[in-house]
């Protein structure tokens, strides 16, 4: 690794599975030395419009995908696995994810399933993979409908857990994002904000981005597979997600934590596990901290988002929730759906 001081290396200690995120400005001249010395070719998969400035040391090909979460499907990952064919990519190569957290999700799990895993390198270039989508190994798309929620798609329902063999954060591509982009990426941050306390934003940028990233990988290493501890990197994913769907992915994956970080609160004041002081915190953190919009959009069906967030992957017996209490922020099941709709009616406009 590069001794640049402006550099922070954060590394994810998972044994013969470890690995380094390189977080600051320029960050990407290190892509080469995180690349398996093994590897003779890349194919990097990104999308139209993402920077594509990189140099991984190898040969390498562009292969693009889709924008939208209409292209995060089966069909993208079948797409994906041909074009590593006519590569001729072996597990001895590295498939290299250059993008925000969609790619990171497709890059990742293409890698896993061609010749049952070859090695991953993922660019982040926006906030929100470079604080959650790409690190941390899970990877997946969704199903495209679901049989018990009729034309809608199960998000993430398809998956893998394919650790990256390095992870790069470049933050000279932040300035490149849209504000909406920016705004993503700082859902997640508020949900890190109630995991820890930190005042992230206390921090300069090289630091913020490193601490979210260490905040993760602590979780991931304690908790690889998702069994136990990792679950709370979910805090307000559950509605979060339902949303997403409902909306027909109108409301961005940040935009709808944010509102399902406060959503998990009204419900976690419903059953009388914080108190409202908590609950009007939850709104000074996410709306005023973050300046992040909290309002559950109107006109949504509540029984829809109630059968949405019953297919929720972390579901263990019945409807299952990341919640705030006394103890701090836990995984709670079963939830009966009764303060699961007060919390929905709380948010929902007159």
């Amino acid at each position: 690794m590069s001794p640049n001081a402006a550099l922070r290396t954060v590394h994810v200690p998972l044994g013969d599975r470890a690995y380094d995120v390189v977080v600051g400005h320029g960050a990407k001249h290190e892509l080469a030395a995180l690349v398996p010395r093994t590897a003779k070719r890349a194919a990097v998969v990104t999308q139209a419009g993402v920077p594509l400035d990189i140099e991984p040391g190898i040969p390498f090909e562009v292969v693009e995908i889709g924008h939208g979460e209409a292209y995060k499907t089966l069909a993208t990952i079948e797409m994906l696995c041909g074009r590593f064919a006519e590569l001729g990519i072996t597990r001895n190569d590295v498939v290299i994810g250059v993008g925000g957290g969609m790619v990171t999700d497709v890059a990742g799990f293409a890698a896993s399933v061609w010749h049952r895993g070859v090695p991953v390198v993922h660019v982040a270039t926006s906030l929100l993979a470079m604080v959650d989508a790409a690190v941390g190994g899970k990877t997946g798309v969704n199903l495209s409908s679901a049989a018990d929620v009729p034309g809608e798609g199960g998000k993430n329902l398809i998956g893998a857990f394919w650790q990256p063999a390095g992870v790069v954060c470049d933050l000279d591509a932040l300035g490149t994002l849209s504000p909406r982009e920016l705004r993503c990426g700082r859902g997640e941050m508020a949900k890190y904000h109630f995991l820890t306390g930190d005042d992230l934003l206390a921090l300069d940028e090289t630091d913020r981005i490193a601490r979210c990233v260490q905040i993760k990988a602590d979780v991931v290493a304690a908790d690889e597979r998702e069994g136990g501890r990792r679950a709370l990197l979910n805090y307000g994913h559950t509605l979060a997600h339902a949303l997403e769907v409902e909306s027909h992915h109108g409301l961005a994956h940040g935009e709808a934590v944010a509102i399902g970080l406060v959503y998990a609160a009204h419900l976690a004041r419903e059953l009388g596990r914080i108190d409202d002081a908590r609950v009007a915190e939850h709104y000074a953190v996410v709306a005023g901290t973050y300046e992040l919009e909290v309002g559950l959009p109107a006109g949504l069906d509540h029984d829809r988002l109630v059968a949405l967030m019953s297919r929720d992957k972390k579901a263990l017996d019945g409807l299952t929730f990341v919640l705030d209490g006394p103890a701090g922020v836990e995984v709670v099941s079963p939830v009966a759906e009764a303060p699961i709709r007060a919390a929905l009616r709380a948010m929902t406009p007159a």
